[in-house]
């Protein structure tokens, strides 16, 4: 049924349209802060972490601002905040309570756990209850574990966001290493069953708790990873039978990396994969490093890095000189290399140095430096590229990295440690804050025995002085850990505040439209984001600052970990470099599905330009980087991004798309 229009205005209507030839665009959404003044306030005592200013807030007549504060308490963590907090729990607006219970649990005080399980007893509100019972699992300590398995009697078993809550409580508390006999057993059961976001989960919860022995699950973790329909809840059951102890799994995953038709799934068969299965499953793992998709071909060339036995190194050097990709290829160099026999060895290194000597990307010789060090006769060729002048970040970061491994090895000469100790007192000595920052970190080594050896602290204190706070934050952080332990201090000295800490440009969030859209042009085409500004102002605007300035612009990935990240926007291309300035967290109620867009950081409230993209869902990561934005097109460009490809530019477009 349609409106009708009188006729005189139907023939104004049909005048004007005659007398243009395009109407104009509507005009973009306005985010929440353009027209509230109150949440502005919210967000900045948030942004400087200012719980005294929070707190009335959550007292507010208006639930939109006791909901905007209690989520703001997710980002400042302050244990202060707890008594209001859990009194927001019996908020009779069932999103504050939500709110409160996503912030309890991002504060993950062991004092929360009976209160949260009191409200999940007498909660009414399913969706409520789902967070509480996910916060619990945050909360818990060991002796409050079983809280998360006392569901309310008066539950049905087909609350599907009751299993969800749980589910999710059962992974929080295996993150941390909390779990029981009955928890696997209820995890495993939430496997096999809808909804999905339980299956998942479970799955993770089996894949990432650590030190479980999964046998006895063996069946339904198989029958999950072979036939779920979701990619990812297959991935991360196929994780979990890395933890199986029967030579039967060997099969199974040799299956699943020959048969699985994402590309993702394949990747976790590989790493599920043992030095006790290798014979049965070599053939197929031979066979994945043909595979078309780089990551798994990468990632089967780590596997016989890792666990081949009984092959000679020419099997790999001969199956090297046949790949085109440079770093799956530089991979299988370094599996012939560690696989050598004390023949071979002389000839393959060989073979590295004049591959070495011949690249001309950056990128590809930081690979084949990373190879070298899986030999100590290669520590003077190393050392020497690491030192070169003029050499691109990129390759003396790898390079050092390649010294330090070399140095980790059993094999490596004793009579050869002063010279190690020179070369991380060169390294400490350079204005580099690659360099310093990885040298420093290896000072801290137990097995290195760096206490012994290393008497320089005064070099350590004098570089310290060099560092540029907040920008080089990371580096000042390694070496002030190798000064702490090198003296065997106690308690590790705090980081200072970072006094440039960027507050939010409140006039820039307020012309950025809800929903704002970004190109992302690399060198194997075209990403789409779409920014997050009500969930993340500061990160955004900060974002949105860079791009205008053409920041990103002839920028590389540095850093992609096959079905986990892509991750880019360094401008030393190597993952050390950042801004003047750091950005404070911003936690929204927001998971890493695929296609989150997060913010690299050396810890709470030290992002900066780095961001990332997640291949997968990466739950782990959730309440700990800052999600500032999300892939709306071009998840297929992400899933074929390596290191070292090009970021051409990043350009703000116009209008906004729908949220999804």
């Amino acid at each position: 049924m349609t409106r009708s229009v009188p006729a005189l205005a139907a023939l104004g209507l049909l005048l004007a349209a005659c007398s243009t030839s395009r109407t104009p665009p509507a005009a973009a959404p306005l985010n929440q802060f353009a027209a509230d003044s109150t949440l502005r306030r919210i967000a900045t005592a948030q942004d400087q972490r200012q719980t005294p200013a929070l707190r009335p807030f959550l007292h507010h007549p208006k639930a939109r601002y006791r909901q905007a504060a209690a989520l703001a308490f997710a980002s400042v963590q302050d244990r202060a905040a707890l008594p209001d907090l859990l009194g927001a729990l019996s908020d009779a607006n069932v999103d504050v309570r939500v709110a409160a219970a996503f912030a309890l649990g991002q504060t993950a005080d062991s004092a929360a756990a009976a209160p949260l399980a009191s409200q999940v007893s007498t909660e009414t509100d399913a969706r409520a209850r789902r967070y509480e019972l996910e916060a619990l699992g945050r909360c818990v300590g060991r002796g409050t574990l079983p809280l998360l398995l006392q569901l309310p009697r008066t539950a049905s078993p087909d609350d599907t966001l009751l299993s969800i809550g749980q589910a999710w409580g059962l992974y929080r508390a295996g993150l941390r290493g909390l779990t029981s006999e009955a928890a696997v057993r209820r995890v495993v059961s939430l496997l096999g069953r809808p909804p999905y976001s339980a299956r998942l989960a479970a799955a993770h919860t089996l894949a990432r708790t650590p030190r479980l022995d999964l046998t006895a699950y063996q069946e339904p973790i198989s029958a999950a990873a072979t036939s779920a329909p979701s990619y990812a809840v297959r991935a991360a059951a196929t994780s979990a039978l890395g933890k199986v102890k029967d030579p039967g799994v060997a099969p199974v995953l040799a299956g699943i990396l020959r048969r699985d038709a994402d590309y993702r799934v394949r990747v976790a068969a590989l790493r599920a994969m043992n030095a006790s299965m290798y014979a049965p499953v070599k053939e197929a793992a031979w066979a994945a490093l043909d595979d078309p998709q780089a990551q798994v071909a990468l990632t089967a060339a780590e596997f016989f890095l890792t666990h081949a036995s009984g092959e000679t190194g020419r099997l790999f050097l001969d199956k090297a000189a046949r790949m085109t990709a440079a770093r799956p290829r530089a991979a299988l160099l370094a599996a012939a290399l560690h696989h050598a026999s004390a023949a071979e060895k002389e000839g393959i290194r060989a073979s590295i140095q004049q591959r070495y000597a011949a690249a001309t990307d950056p990128y590809e010789r930081a690979f084949l430096l990373k190879t070298l060090g899986e030999d100590p006769t290669a520590y003077a060729f190393v050392e020497q590229a690491t030192f070169q002048p003029n050499q691109p970040p990129v390759v003396s970061t790898y390079g050092i990295e390649a010294l330090v491994a070399l140095r980790s090895r059993p094999d490596f000469p004793e009579a050869q440690q002063p010279l190690f100790v020179q070369t991380l007192e060169r390294a400490i000595g350079t204005n580099d804050v690659a360099l310093i920052g990885t040298a420093a970190g290896a000072l801290k080594e137990e097995k290195l025995q760096m206490r012994r050896d290393f008497r320089n602290l005064a070099l350590l204190r004098s570089a310290q002085q060099r560092i540029r706070l907040p920008r080089d934050v990371e580096t000042w952080q390694a070496l002030q850990q190798a000064l702490d332990y090198l003296e065997s201090k106690p308690a590790p000295t705090p980081t200072p505040s970072a006094a440039s800490q960027h507050p939010i440009d409140w006039a820039l969030v307020e012309s950025i439209p809800a929903g704002q859209r970004v190109a992302v042009v690399t060198g194997k085409g075209r990403v789409e984001l779409r920014l997050l500004v009500e969930e993340a102002p500061g990160s955004v605007a900060s974002f949105v600052q860079l791009v205008r300035q053409g920041f990103y612009n002839g920028k590389n990935f540095h850093r992609v970990v096959p079905n986990f990240v892509a991750q880019g926007g360094c401008p030393r291309g190597d993952g050390w470099g950042g801004t003047d300035y750091t950005l404070r967290s911003e936690f929204a109620d927001r998971g890493y599905a695929e296609g989150a867009v997060g913010l690299a950081s050396a810890g709470k409230d030290t992002e900066s330009c780095q961001w990332f993209i997640t291949h997968s869902p990466t739950p782990h990561l959730d309440g700990r980087y800052t999600i500032f934005a999300v892939v709306d097109k071009g998840m297929d460009i992400v899933h074929r991004l390596d290191i070292g490809d090009r970021i051409e530019r990043v350009e703000l477009l116009g209008g906004a798309s729908a949220a999804k």
